[in-house]
């Protein structure tokens, strides 16, 4: 156990506290429901292009899960194999799709990336699967969450708030090395319903150098709701992105879930506010965590590329384990 005395809060919209008795309301129907249909039929256009593991690549596993790779550096993001997102190992949320990637045809991880302590983020049993297994592994956190790290004796362990950076090198190549900024995300946090927001929250942009030329740019945007201002601060720092790894899911009730989960619309709107070259969708397929089907997703992101104009090859949702290169 770990205990704050900080509480962090989301500077441009403040409703975002969700404990049981929100919970509590929305499954009793108390917000506003819209009802959204099944999109069983719909396939997303993929194009089946023949990937190169030799160069860049990145793979949805599930959930906010990817495995990316760049130059030999691998990299995992909010790492998820349970059975369920949850304490519990017998109740909570269950697993609807199994992994993309099994955990044990992971290669060697250097760098794992934390968005937030909720329980489907930052998921214990894979955390301490991936410490023994990988014991040499760099985790990134969010300011507050290093503590629970402690805690297991996980290290090396670095932290960040909002807009701070660190600077790592890659393994057995000295002219590379990646600098990762902790940026802003309206979202909430907390494992215990004693403990909301007590720990903060994060996206992370990682920028890749080669002798100080600066090859890709990578932005995880976390789990995070919408607003004005965070994305087009981010856009003005690092735009143009190559990869952004960008929530599709969790959106209905829309009056419950907007201030903490973007949907696929305002998903395309952090698409087109960073630069983003290529995005793909994440939050999704694995664990029913809202009210709309589970498929629904792909086919919102969808209608909303149409609608903008914008070549749906530009922001993809594959399927699980599907590998692209960027």
């Amino acid at each position: 156990m770990y205990k704050q005395k900080l509480s962090f809060i989301n500077p441009y919209e403040k409703n975002t506290r969700r404990d049981l008795k929100d919970i509590l309301l929305w499954k009793l129907g108390y917000y506003d429901n819209e009802k959204l249909e099944n999109c069983a039929s719909f396939n997303y256009p993929v194009s089946q292009k023949q990937v190169s593991l030799s160069n860049s690549f990145a793979i949805w596993i599930n959930h906010s899960t990817f495995l990316i790779e760049i130059d030999g550096l691998r990299i995992l993001t909010d790492p998820i194999w349970s059975k369920r997102c949850s304490p519990l190992s017998f109740l909570g949320p269950k697993r609807r799709h199994p992994p993309g990637v099994s955990f044990s045809q992971l290669p060697t991880i250097h760098l794992i990336l934390i968005s937030h302590d909720h329980y489907d983020h930052l998921d214990k049993p894979t955390v301490l699967a991936l410490a023994k297994h990988f014991p040499q592994t760099t985790w990134m956190v969010p300011q507050q969450v290093k503590s629970w790290f402690d805690a297991q004796e996980i290290f090396p362990v670095y932290q960040c708030q909002w807009w701070q950076e660190r600077v790592l090198g890659f393994p057995n190549k000295d002219s590379k090395r990646i600098k990762i900024t902790a940026v802003p995300a309206q979202h909430f946090s907390g494992r215990k319903h004693w403990s909301l927001n007590n720990t903060l929250w994060v996206g992370w942009v990682m920028e890749f150098y080669e002798k100080d030329q600066l090859v890709k740019k990578i932005y995880f945007v976390g789990d995070t709701g919408y607003n004005p201002v965070d994305f087009k601060q981010i856009g003005e720092h690092f735009s143009p992105i190559d990869l952004s790894l960008i929530p599709i899911g969790s959106y209905s009730p829309r009056s419950f879930m907007r201030p903490v989960h973007i949907n696929p619309e305002e998903a395309v709107m952090i698409h087109q506010e960073v630069g983003s070259k290529l995005s793909i969708g994440m939050h999704w397929k694995t664990f029913c965590l809202s009210d709309e089907p589970m498929n629904r997703p792909p086919y919102d992101l969808y209608m909303s590329l149409k609608k903008h104009q914008i070549d749906p090859s530009s922001f993809l949702a594959l399927p699980p384990g599907y590998a692209i290169n960027f």
